[in-house]
């Protein structure tokens, strides 16, 4: 049968997303605010239905009101919008190096950009034929502090954001080898501005080891992490020159051509890591009585993990 050119975009089975999208999209005809009355009009929906609506949108930030009856698109958006064009754009450079270095040490290479507290693992490069190899999923999420991509960002932060992290999600752990104190955290990150490169050994997974190296963008700023991930047994340091290789070459590719300071951050008073460090073990406790911190789903000799 021949498609009819003409027939109607398919509409979403929610009503309620149905008018939120047509609200979303008169906010974005318009530079100014709008007002309700011109809004409702505009969508032909009853004010009351209009404001219900927009209010909860405000609620997540993805509508302003910049004074009472008027409204126009939140700053969320910007952030969305800013977050996917580095991550498509990211991709886009990464993709055939990443197979390139794929080919050269045949262990899977993962490609993961920050997501709030924790990565995503947005590419990756492997082949089915390969023998024993660990998988990342794309799509997959992991805590930064248990990971070696999520290093590389934490690295990257100054004494108070990692301190905000530390007891915001009171480090929780995934093995005996996690990390789970503050200052074990603190040295940690030193290591990796140090050396720039970041490890995980089996802090996420028993049994599995992953090195990163971070891309950076034309304002040198870090923008994904490059990783390997292999058996514990099998974890080659000779990869960690062609890794590094590999994440600089993206980087040329998305215009980075300067050296990246690496100065640690302020290190806290005795007092105030003490202070922290209660706060952490407070919320470890509490996170101990409810469900646990999502990890990065994986492929292990062809069999996926729950997560």
């Amino acid at each position: 049968m021949k498609k009819d050119d003409n027939a109607a975009s398919p509409k979403p089975s929610v009503q309620v997303l149905e008018r939120m999208f047509t609200l979303i999209d008169v906010l974005a005809s318009r530079e100014e605010a709008v007002s309700l009355k011109e809004i409702s009009e505009r969508t032909g929906l009853h004010p009351s239905t209009t404001h219900r609506i927009l209010n909860d949108l405000a609620i997540g930030r993805f509508v302003d009101r910049p004074e009472s009856g008027s409204y126009r698109l939140g700053m969320r958006f910007l952030e969305l919008g800013n977050l996917v064009k580095a991550r498509l754009s990211v991709r886009e450079a990464a993709l055939i190096p990443m197979r390139q270095l794929h080919k050269q040490i045949q262990q899977p290479v993962s490609l993961s950009v920050r997501q709030g507290d924790e990565i995503v693992y947005v590419e990756r490069a492997y082949s089915e034929r390969s023998g024993m190899q660990v998988v990342r999923a794309i799509g997959g999420h992991a805590p930064l502090h248990l990971t070696s991509n999520g290093k590389l960002f934490l690295a990257a932060d100054d004494a108070q954001q990692v301190r905000a992290y530390a007891t915001r999600t009171g480090l929780p752990g995934k093995t005996h080898f996690s990390i789970t104190r503050l200052a074990d955290m603190e040295n940690e990150l030193d290591k990796v501005r140090h050396h720039g490169v970041a490890r995980d050994n089996e802090e996420l997974e028993l049994g599995v080891r992953c090195m990163a190296a971070g891309i950076y963008d034309d304002q040198g700023k870090l923008v994904a992490g490059l990783s390997i991930s292999a058996p514990a047994d099998r974890l080659d340091e000779s990869w960690l020159s062609k890794l590094q290789a590999t994440a600089q070459e993206i980087s040329g590719a998305l215009g980075f051509n300067a050296v990246r300071p690496a100065a640690p951050p302020p290190i806290p008073t005795r007092a105030a890591a003490t202070d922290l460090q209660a706060a952490i073990r407070k919320q470890q406790d509490r996170s101990s009585k409810t469900t646990k911190a999502p990890r990065a789903p994986l492929l292990l000799r062809g069999r996926k993990l729950s997560p």
